[in-house]
């Protein structure tokens, strides 16, 4: 008997060996590129992981009002990663001083991970590069810590590229 579930898809298999479900509660967010010089670290905060289909309709014949409806253009809003300032904050801030001197899109993973590090689920991005990175000023007299956010552009996370199917 495994102490560790393997990768989840049905309800069934969200079900942990303690038989309580496996939710992303008070979990942080692990970003892995595929070029291994930069590992950007833990993340609290995510959002922007959303996809949208444009409607495209068809009008049927030449009479009547049947129409026909289909899925058109897929559209992936940006990622905004957010976390409190640190040491991964000069690994982001090296890169972004590469990629503004040579921008060359990045592949790689956004993790939803459990309090172990061990990966709940995953998005694939391909082709992201970054839009925006703000770190919000600094007050001396607050108690809370600094705020770093990197903005991220990226052409997708579904597996529905046809040239992937070649």
């Amino acid at each position: 008997m495994s102490l560790l579930p393997g990768p989840l898809g049905s309800a069934e298999d969200a079900v942990n060996t303690s038989g309580l479900p496996m939710i992303g509660m008070n979990h942080r967010y692990t970003v892995l590129i595929d070029n291994f010089t930069y590992h950007f670290g833990d993340w609290s905060k995510v959002t922007g992981l959303s996809v949208s289909w444009q409607q495209v309709e068809y009008r049927v014949g030449e009479y009547g009002n049947q129409v026909w409806l289909y899925p058109g253009t897929t559209k992936y809003e940006p990622i905004t990663l957010s976390r409190a300032a640190g040491p991964y904050s000069r690994v982001v801030k090296s890169w972004l001083a590469q990629t503004s001197k040579n921008l060359r899109p990045q592949s790689g993973t956004i993790q939803l991970v459990d309090y172990l590090g061990i990966p709940l689920v995953q998005w694939r991005l391909s082709e992201f590069f970054p839009i925006a990175w703000s770190v919000e000023s600094f007050d001396a007299s607050g108690a809370k810590p600094v705020i770093e956010t990197l903005k991220l552009a990226h052409t997708g996370f579904l597996e529905d590229d046809l040239n992937s199917l070649v």
